[in-house]
């Protein structure tokens, strides 16, 4: 088993998961005000990137970019992986290949702890990857205190690069916002993105 092969059902059984899902739960989060240059790009991009409606398109031409830009706004303090392997645990399936990591760590020639966000891009529709997600920021709570840098809480979220679902993991509790971010208020879901790698979320 590896990450794709869980549903919000199965990882939610498998790892015996309390789990609340409402509406709103990043609501008050404070919006950051995205740079000029991002907002120039998406509105170049997006359109192209919902024409070619593929998983990569969506990927390498929207969601790279929000999460350069917040990258660029923590002043490369922060790292970001794209596309690598993450195998934490065979045994009860935490292997795979994860979109994006974004780790607390401003090393970046190789993966190091605490991994805060997980995003993991979709086509079109943000529900399959919502078990995938969940499963990798389980296998990141677990590499964190692997390497004994244990942090309170870590986050994920689905994306088809317009549509962004966010989800909170603090200990054995699973948190879902079923509220729907869009590309077109970015600058509340780079707001999200910052308070996810501050810890306020």
């Amino acid at each position: 088993m590896a990450y794709s092969n869980f549903t919000l059902e199965t990882v939610q059984k498998e790892f015996q998961l309390e789990f609340v899902e409402r509406a709103g739960i990043f609501a008050e989060i404070e919006p950051v005000t995205p740079s000029e240059l991002l907002t120039t790009l998406l509105t170049k991009k997006v359109p192209l990137a919902t024409t070619i409606n593929t998983e990569k398109a969506r990927s390498e031409l929207i969601v790279a970019d929000v999460l350069f830009e917040l990258w660029e706004q923590f002043e490369r303090r922060i790292s970001l992986f794209s596309g690598i392997d993450f195998n934490v645990d065979a045994e009860i399936g935490l292997t795979g290949m994860c979109d994006f990591l974004v780790s607390l760590s401003p090393m970046q020639s190789f993966l190091e702890a605490p991994i805060i966000v997980l995003v993991e891009a979709k086509k079109e529709d943000t529900a399959p990857g919502l078990g995938q997600c969940v499963a990798e920021m389980l296998a990141a709570q677990r590499f964190n205190a692997q390497k004994e840098n244990d942090i309170p809480c870590v986050y994920g979220a689905a994306t088809t690069g317009t549509e962004w679902k966010f989800l909170k993991l603090e200990d054995n509790l699973l948190q879902l916002d079923m509220s729907v971010y869009s590309i077109a208020e970015c600058d509340r879901i780079l707001g999200i993105l910052s308070s996810m790698v501050e810890q306020k979320a």
